[in-house]
């Protein structure tokens, strides 16, 4: 197996090389009419999908870890408030058996896979999470496009072969109008479902700090596109150095991963920021992050673009608030809370934590009014709002109809004559 070791290319997951390869070979199965452009009736569609199972196809040959991503969190949040409100719903996993990551989830219901030919065999809405494989569904599916596309050619085929037939769902209006570009089809088809913030964010108590201290929290993955290293470069800013009474921490999310490993001793070995355990929960992040006065978002734009960044909407529903990079769909993330400064620049995001250390704590108020946005249930009646619409007709099947036209034999036209002419006794 081939591991994935480009820092941009990372998010397809270290399984992915290993189901290319079966991609193609699914790709060869026939499809049932559901695959190949088939669209029921609008009201047909909406009975037929409040009644079923909704299957979330995480990464073949992957685990789903805990805490360590936003897709992970829209995933296991989107199953969750699903299951609240008595809808089936549950996370597939493919070749892992029970070793998948259920174990840190109690409360989702998970089924797990041999291959990945057997979600042919699923009942009900398939939804695979941010890889597109070509694998013949018995209703139309699904796609969510956590991330933005893949910047290496060796991975483009995979990805716009994989999204020719599903319906594609993106988690922002910038991921939306990338993915469109990159994939040469109309915006208008692929619908945005926002990520959220689970509850216990906008109701967990902030605790009474010393004054004096403001506490800044980086809570993303450690991994180069996060902007981990431009926030080092910020330590050793003298506009940091000097201004009194900031304290930095951050998580050992992602140190599960080689790269993470290594940014992980980085930081055990800087004076400047403190390392804490990374959370696995909702619950354990609140409260990590309503410790905090700010929370640092300062993802790469280099080579990648944050499509959302649920971070910030958490840490703002925590009453926290955000600097966060000018890029991607990182500014479509504000509740009131964020500031915005330049992306990869260190001395940047130096005056922005400036900027929210001396702006003062967020009133309630406005705290308030940041809970009210992005919530789970919201993002929940946008997913079923999408499985419910008349579903677009693919590119693929476009073309694939629009080829059968123009190979399709010419009519014999046959000449009468012209019945003006005859009335008024010319020849025909």
């Amino acid at each position: 197996m081939l591991a994935v070791v480009n820092a941009a290319d990372s998010r397809w997951h270290l399984g992915f090389e290993r189901f290319v390869k079966d991609q193609a070979a699914a790709s060869s199965l026939s499809r049932s009419p559901s695959c190949t452009g088939y669209i029921p009736s609008a009201s047909a569609t909406k009975k037929r999908r409040q009644q079923t199972l909704i299957s979330f196809i995480w990464s073949p040959g992957n685990p789903l870890p805990a805490g360590t991503g936003g897709s992970e969190n829209y995933t296991i949040g989107q199953v969750r408030e699903l299951t609240r409100r008595g809808l089936a719903a549950q996370v597939v996993t493919v070749g892992l058996g029970i070793s998948d990551g259920r174990d840190d989830f109690a409360d989702i219901p998970f089924l797990s896979l041999a291959t990945l030919a057997a979600v042919s065999e699923l009942d009900g809405t398939v939804v695979f999470v941010n890889e597109a494989h070509t694998v013949p569904t018995r209703r139309p599916a699904f796609l969510i496009l956590h991330n933005p596309p893949p910047i290496r050619e060796r991975y483009r085929a995979f990805a716009i072969d994989g999204t020719r037939e599903l319906t594609l769902i993106a988690t922002s209006r910038y991921a939306a109008a990338l993915w469109s570009r990159y994939l040469d089809v109309d915006v208008a088809t692929i619908s945005v479902v926002y990520p959220f913030a689970e509850p216990g964010f906008a109701a967990e108590p902030r605790p009474v700090h010393d004054g004096g201290k403001t506490r800044v929290l980086f809570a993303g993955r450690l991994s180069p596109e996060k902007g981990i290293y431009t926030l080092l470069e910020t330590l050793h800013l003298d506009i940091i150095e000097q201004h009194p009474g900031l304290e930095f921490a951050a998580t050992t999310a992602g140190a599960d991963k080689p790269q993470g490993k290594i940014i992980e001793r980085l930081l055990g070995a800087h004076p400047g920021i403190s390392v804490v355990a990374s959370c696995k929960t909702p619950a354990t992040m609140a409260a990590l992050m309503a410790g905090h006065d700010i929370v640092v978002v300062p993802s790469n734009s280099q080579y990648w673009h944050e499509t959302f960044g649920i971070v910030s909407i958490e840490a703002q529903h925590s009453g926290c608030r955000v600097v966060a990079s000018d890029d991607g769909g990182l500014p479509e993330t504000d509740c009131g809370g964020v500031v915005l400064v330049s992306p990869d620049d260190a001395e940047a995001l130096a005056w922005g934590i400036i900027k929210a250390a001396e702006s003062g704590p967020v009133s309630p108020a406005a705290r308030r009014d940041a809970g009210a946005r992005f919530t789970v249930a919201q993002s929940v009646d946008s997913l079923l709002d999408v499985f419910a619409r008349p579903l677009p007709i693919p590119p693929a099947v476009i073309v694939r109809q629009l080829e059968e036209l123009i190979a399709a034999p010419s009519a014999k036209l046959t000449r009468t004559p012209n019945p003006g002419g005859a009335l008024a006794g010319t020849a025909p």
